[in-house]
């Protein structure tokens, strides 16, 4: 198993629109094989600070949802909505 935590500044006055595509997103990921779990997380400090953490089989499944076109095309209207660019950190358990 793995684990990906994204990292997300979303644009101010996004919030909402980043809530509804975000969600929408993630009803796309559960049925991708591979997908364990999932969590949306926000920044006590920071609103617009966000984190996905999410749990997949292997590496090999995350890729294969990283690169398929539903995400792609989730992640053209989300791109939209950052500040900066996403961050992926990629964990695996010892």
């Amino acid at each position: 198993m793995i684990r990906i935590i994204i990292e997300r500044f979303i644009a101010e006055s996004l919030e909402a629109n980043y809530e509804d595509t975000s969600m929408e997103t993630l009803q796309k990921a559960i049925r991708a094989p591979g997908f364990i779990s999932g969590e949306a997380l926000i920044d006590t400090q920071n609103s617009l600070h966000r984190f996905i953490l999410c749990n997949w089989r292997s590496l090999h499944d995350w890729q294969q949802w990283e690169q398929s076109t539903e995400r792609k095309d989730m992640m053209s209207k989300l791109n939209l909505m950052f500040e900066k660019e996403e961050r992926f950190t990629i964990l695996k358990t010892s």
